[in-house]
């Protein structure tokens, strides 16, 4: 295969994947198409959610938004969005995602060269294709971004996750904690009891609470938890047996404010979720509570994180709701949780 000269390419598009916590996996991936194209003009095509991730990232200059919901909806919305994306004269598109509909797009778009990887039906769209067969497995989601970059010959150096926010994004959230009585020196424990994903990923309510309960005891933090639109009831349940000593900002942030939030943190608790891979990229300390899913694929990477999971014969299963009797979540102990975190807690000071 011909090598892709970095100086030919004048525009760049990645096409970023669909989920916050994989968005935050691609970035090492996205640091290295940087490095390799250093003049090009890099723009990233995301939707709602991941391109407020994405918002002044040192390693993209531009990001333009769908809403596939909206006005990118169903085919004629497609359609619009690959005549606003054919205006730009990109060069090159880089394909992140596996779907049929990812490709789609850059394909009406006329860019010339599509990188992606085959399957779902989406080959002839096509113009470099990284076959299946030579996709790594069982190894961090971010090794597969890497290693499809390397089969295109896009390298680089090792680069880490990379997640920036503003100074004024920082000072925000810490003037919201210190209307709630949390300053600049105290120490906050985040709880972060949701998963967008489904239920299977989630762990319990009132075991978030109590290990919350037991290491703001040991340590005198401050309980903050966090959590999107839809996971408000599982925040007030957990708020409810904390008998109000806590923050809960569940539902009541911007992406952007999330990411301030969760870098303020001085320890996390979370599920296998968004959140978590926010906070690893940050280097906040965390105890992730893995269960349904695949924790050697979509741990959080970072050396002050720490997993914890007990071995079950059906998991990892990847369901969204559990078909048994959730066992991989219910033999997840407080005990267990709350040694893992005070050990963390610990080593820092």
């Amino acid at each position: 295969m011909q090598p892709i000269s970095p100086t030919s390419i004048k525009k760049v598009l990645i096409r970023a994947v669909n989920w916050i916590g994989d968005a935050v996996m691609t970035t090492p991936a996205i640091g290295v198409i940087r490095e390799y194209f250093p003049h090009a003009e890099i723009t990233l095509l995301a939707n709602q959610l991941v391109s407020q991730v994405f918002t002044g990232h040192d390693w993209v200059d531009r990001v333009i938004t769908f809403d596939r919901n909206g006005m990118h909806k169903g085919a004629v919305g497609r359609i619009r969005l690959a005549a606003e994306l054919r205006t730009h004269e990109f060069d090159l598109a880089i394909i992140l995602p596996n779907s049929l509909d990812a490709a789609m797009v850059p394909w009406l778009a006329g860019i010339p060269m599509r990188l992606g990887k085959t399957g779902d039906g989406r080959s002839l769209l096509l113009t470099r294709r990284f076959p299946k067969k030579l996709q790594p497995q069982g190894v961090h989601q971010s090794q597969n971004y890497l290693a499809m970059l390397r089969y295109f010959g896009i390298t680089g150096s090792e680069k880490p996750q990379l997640l920036v926010t503003t100074g004024s994004e920082d000072r925000g959230v810490a003037a919201r904690l210190a209307e709630s009585g949390i300053n600049d020196g105290d120490l906050v424990l985040g709880i972060n009891p949701g998963a967008t994903y489904g239920s299977a990923k989630r762990w319990y309510p009132d075991r978030f609470a109590a290990v919350a309960k037991e290491i703001s005891r040991q340590t005198g933090a401050k309980v903050v938890i966090t959590g999107g639109p839809g996971e408000t009831a599982i925040a007030a349940d957990i708020e409810t047996e904390l008998a109000g000593n806590c923050l809960n900002l569940a539902g009541k942030t911007s992406v952007r404010q999330l990411m301030a939030l969760l870098k303020r943190c001085n320890l996390l608790i979370t599920n296998d979720s968004g959140p978590m891979h926010i906070a690893a990229a940050f280097d906040v300390p965390l105890v992730a509570i893995f269960g349904s899913t695949d924790n050697t694929t979509t741990f959080p990477l970072s050396e002050r994180a720490v997993v914890v999971r007990t071995p079950v014969d059906c998991a990892p299963c990847m369901k969204r709701e559990c078909p048994t009797d959730h066992r991989c979540m219910l033999s997840v102990t407080v005990e267990m949780v709350v040694d893992k975190a005070l050990r963390l807690y610990s080593g820092l000071r």
